[in-house]
């Protein structure tokens, strides 16, 4: 760690990259994950290595019951529900923590112009694919059950708009003919949006023993390039207004959030803490 900060690699002692408590810490991580962490591995007189997994599974279950939900999404493209009328807005109502009913219920807008993510749509989507594609009908988040019309794209043949057909009946997320659907995205309203920036924090190192130098020359040849990712036009529901430095949200199907100290009331940004489900032995099988 004296070596990255020394040759500039990253920017100090409390850059969320860093496994410094200080780092730790602006990530989101709390002091009770942390314990509950060093009570698990316990103390040993000899070297170790400890799966990182295992710190990210102390934090999810942490905040699992802790921290409210709430919709972002992170890289947008428009979804234009074409049988919507246009001056309508509804108020969505949707559990604050689904783990913890005590916390209550939020409302957020439903209109005819909303953002999903943009892998949550695929022209020529395979069979195993259970979002949005032409002809194919999905679950908007506690709202209504829409079906994928069109898509509009730019010069460039990249997808910038959605087009989809709503049905009326469906207000909820359920269909009183009972039939069913197999995929549910979130959504946020194009008009009532807050622009954010997010920073996607990941491991610093593609090695999980970044201390076993066998073949290596260098341990920086083990650094992660995509350990930070900053989204810069996120958007995001808006009841994530008034925050505070350090407020931890579950941004749903994506993963757990914090308030960053570089946040201002025009434009707050997000940290990454954990994503939802551990993603990394996937990507090394």
């Amino acid at each position: 760690c004296l070596k990255l900060v020394r040759e500039n690699i990253v920017s100090g002692w409390d850059d969320p990259r860093m496994s410094t408590l200080c780092g730790m810490r602006r990530r989101g991580y709390t002091p009770e994950a942390i314990r509950d962490f060093c009570e698990r591995i316990g103390v040993s007189k000899a070297n170790s290595v400890v799966d990182f997994a295992l710190l990210e599974a102390c934090i999810r279950e942490d905040l699992n019951k802790k921290a409210p939900r709430a919709m972002a999404v992170l890289r947008p493209i428009k979804l234009i529900i074409d049988n919507y009328p246009e001056d309508k807005v509804e108020q969505i109502e949707v559990e604050v923590n689904p783990e913890n009913p005590e916390m209550g219920k939020r409302t957020v807008e439903f209109s005819r112009e909303l953002y999903i993510e943009e892998d949550d749509f695929m022209e020529d989507a395979p069979k195993k694919y259970f979002r949005l594609s032409p002809g194919r009908e999905v679950r908007l988040k506690s709202a209504y059950y829409v079906t994928c019309t069109s898509c509009e794209k730019d010069e460039n043949g990249n997808i910038i708009a959605v087009h989809c057909t709503y049905d009326p009946e469906t207000r909820g997320g359920d269909s009183p003919d009972g039939r069913k659907v197999k995929g549910t995205i979130h959504f946020v309203s194009a008009a009532h949006a807050i622009d954010a920036e997010v920073r996607l924090y990941d491991r610093l190192f593609t090695v999980e023993n970044p201390s076993d130098e066998t073949g290596v020359n260098d341990f920086t040849d083990n650094l992660n390039k995509d350990s930070m990712i900053v989204l810069k036009n996120a958007k995001l529901e808006s009841n994530l207004t008034n925050l505070s430095v350090g407020d931890k949200f579950q941004f749903l199907r994506l993963g757990y959030f914090c308030v960053d100290k570089d946040s201002t009331p025009e434009k707050p940004v997000f940290n990454r803490t954990v994503a939802l489900k551990d993603s990394w032995k996937k990507i090394n099988k």
